[in-house]
């Protein structure tokens, strides 16, 4: 996965949609510092080339701009969305990410479960909230 030696420097561009802000200019601008990108967007907007690690977490119903990258992150379980439909797109890695709220313990079992009959598909857990860390 992306990450690295003690030497290696990272940013990582993720909250709201970061592709409203990420452009061309950002991107040379911070890998002329020596920086490596990562990007968290909903990919409803298309990535500048040249970013390093892309994650791509669909929220509801939405036409994907960018189908490839390095991670594809579904919220399960979540209304509109089958993962199924997204299992031939071009990413390296499917994840399950349990829906937080008052089902949390219930949806990570159907996460869980999910993954088990579908081994294209990985869980992914956000240890803090299991941590009570909010």
């Amino acid at each position: 996965m992306w990450g690295g030696g003690a030497s290696r420097r990272f940013v990582v561009l993720t909250g709201g949609e970061p592709l409203l802000q990420v452009g061309d200019e950002l991107v040379s601008a911070l890998h002329d510092r020596g920086f490596e990108i990562a990007l968290e967007t909903n990919g409803t907007l298309a990535a500048p080339n040249r970013i390093d690690w892309i994650t791509v977490s669909p929220k509801g119903a939405t036409t994907l701009a960018q189908t490839s990258g390095n991670e594809l992150k579904l919220v399960f379980p979540q209304a509109g969305l089958d993962p199924e439909a997204f299992e031939k797109l071009a990413f390296d890695h499917f994840l399950l990410q349990p829906l937080d709220g008052p089902q949390l313990e219930a949806n990570t079992a159907a996460a869980i479960a999910y993954c088990l009959q579908h081994p294209h598909w990985r869980l992914s857990l956000q240890t803090h909230k299991f941590m009570g860390i909010r």
